[in-house]
């Protein structure tokens, strides 16, 4: 995933009923989702699919009916490896996720908005933000599948492509840490105004999802709330192969 024009081109209540299908363990807690985007910029969503869920998935990857393109990441400097953007219609349960995912991270996405003054507000249902996408001309589905050999690996990026963004996407892990692949740790680095970078490795398990910032977020200052530049990629595969579902909620142009 990335700012790369296509290679070239507070959740309010507790709990949620599952969004899994079939179901798989455990329902998130979503407030305690919305309180870790608000302190660190992401936050694991533990259990977000079962493990079959998660095989038929990866499964996809290999039946080229489901996209419309395939993007090599060694040719355009993006790292090694490759990925695939879905085409309309998306796959079950990949549409369902994409719907109900923004409906929980709409609210964050607009205190994230008006903390750092920024105008734009998310409406509550996906459909319509997508249907705003499309008449900004940006019609391309954005949710990809991305497959790591050993040796692979992704750059820190942004996934932005076009003037309407979304400010939080989610990536779920499909391959089993320690069994199908080492190394390929998911990692975020934040920079705030004249300080270094800070990276964080997130540790994901399989069906595991993490929820993080797209470009900024706000963090709260002695002087009030100041933006900060999120980036995230993939360390070196050492061994195995992943697979990752990337859900992001704006189309492309």
């Amino acid at each position: 995933m990335g700012c790369r024009a296509e290679a070239g081109a507070a959740a309010k209540g507790g709990r949620v009923l599952n969004i899994h299908s079939p179901p798989a363990a455990g329902s998130i807690d979503w407030a305690a989702a919305a309180t870790q985007l608000e302190r660190q910029g992401a936050a694991v969503l533990p259990n977000l699919l079962d493990a079959a869920t998660c095989r038929r998935l990866a499964a996809l990857y290999a039946e080229e009916a489901h996209f419309r393109s395939h993007i090599i990441m060694a040719r355009h400097g993006f790292g090694k490896g490759e990925y695939r953007y879905f085409r309309y219609p998306l796959p079950d349960p990949i549409g369902t996720l994409r719907t109900a995912l923004y409906a929980r991270l709409a609210p964050v996405a607009n205190g994230w908005n008006e903390r750092m003054g920024i105008e734009t507000r998310y409406p509550a249902e996906h459909q319509t933000f997508v249907e705003t996408c499309h008449q900004a001309g940006q019609q391309r589905p954005t949710p990809l599948l991305l497959q790591y050999g050993a040796g692979d690996y992704n750059c820190l990026h942004q996934d932005l492509y076009g003037d309407i963004a979304f400010p939080i996407q989610v990536a779920i892990l499909l391959s089993e840490p320690g069994k199908d692949f080492t190394g390929g740790e998911f990692v975020l680095t934040e920079q705030r105004p004249r300080m270094q970078s800070r990276a964080e490795v997130v540790p994901l398990r399989r069906g595991d999802a993490v929820a993080f910032a797209v470009h900024h977020r706000p963090v709260q200052g002695t002087r009030g709330s100041y933006r900060v530049n999120m980036r995230h990629g993939v360390s070196t595969v050492r061994s195995g192969h992943r697979h990752t579902l990337g859900i992001i909620f704006h189309d492309a142009r």
